[in-house]
């Protein structure tokens, strides 16, 4: 049953840009699911600043929450966007490209019971460029599991439900586009949250794609580089100034067995390099605790 009003069960976010192709088909898709299972719902569509005519289809559809940006401002404005204004205990992104199983939304939903988020994890590949994007994206998972010390079958996936309450306490962190679905995956478990990965299939999008292979596994590496020093940074200071004190600390047992006693210059600036870093992988540490939210909602285990 779809209501607008407090004390929804579900909110689906659908951000929008230029997908009037395809746009009625995927709603109606979304509702006949959403309407056969136990639970309340709501639709927020987004209008992405779409040109093609979206903004003005979906004002015409009835039964939705839709809020309109005036030029486009990335999928990760929008997400954002949807999920301040949602009034659901649960939260679902998924996209509105035909690419994911959106009849199975109340399936994901009940997937998160006992978790604080569930993840589609998708089965296939089936974007453009493989051969690009396939080791990209393998390295990037791969720092992402290095920080969270959590396996991450799919760490970019657009569908997804979790519990909006958590979620509200980082939104200000998540960033404008693409990578703002890495960002919540990341700071979910970097904070003590549970997250589980369901296997889902994943198709070939209706439409033209949005994702720039260069600049977007650009911004997605970038993403988790500074999600790393955002809340583990001794994993990255540490190792390096710990690397820096091994060749010091050699280096000096070179000079004074090779050069009486005296230490050279360089053996003196790498001893100081490592002592800077690690201090200031410390400090970085202690500021990331103190900017903690001083009461964090209890996950969802408790």
């Amino acid at each position: 049953m779809s209501i607008e009003a407090e004390g929804v069960d579900v909110s689906v976010i659908l951000p929008v840009f230029n997908e009037s192709g395809h746009l009625h088909d995927e709603l109606k898709r979304i509702r006949a699911a959403l309407d056969e299972s136990p639970y309340t719902y709501e639709l927020i569509v987004v209008d992405d600043g779409s040109t093609d005519g979206s903004g003005e289809m979906l004002e015409k559809i009835e039964d939705i929450r839709l809020i309109r940006f005036a030029q486009n401002r990335g999928s990760g404005s929008a997400r954002k966007a949807g999920t301040k204004a949602a009034y659901g205990e649960v939260v679902v992104w998924t996209d509105v490209d035909m690419s994911y199983p959106n009849d199975e939304i109340p399936w994901l939903v009940a997937q998160l019971a006992g978790y604080d988020q569930v993840v589609g994890a998708r089965t296939s590949e089936q974007g453009t460029k493989k051969v690009l994007r396939v080791p990209a994206k393998w390295m990037i998972r791969r720092l992402a599991q290095y920080l969270t010390r959590t396996k991450i079958p799919d760490l970019n996936s657009g569908f997804r439900a979790f519990r909006r309450s958590v979620a509200l306490q980082y939104l200000k962190f998540l960033p404008t586009g693409f990578s703002c679905v890495t960002t919540i995956t990341m700071t979910f478990l970097a904070n003590g949250y549970s997250v589980k990965y369901v296997d889902i299939p994943y198709d070939k999008r209706a439409g033209s794609s949005k994702f720039h292979w260069w600049a977007d596994t650009r911004r997605y590496a970038t993403q988790v580089v500074r999600m790393v020093l955002t809340y583990s940074p001794l994993k990255v200071f540490l190792p390096v100034g710990f690397v820096l004190f091994a060749i010091g600390a050699a280096k000096m047992g070179f000079d004074i067995f090779d050069k009486d006693f005296r230490i050279g210059t360089n053996t003196i600036v790498l001893l100081m390099a490592a002592f800077q870093i690690i201090v200031i992988g410390l400090l970085a540490d202690l500021v990331g605790r103190l900017n903690k939210p001083v009461d964090e909602v209890p996950p969802a285990s408790l």
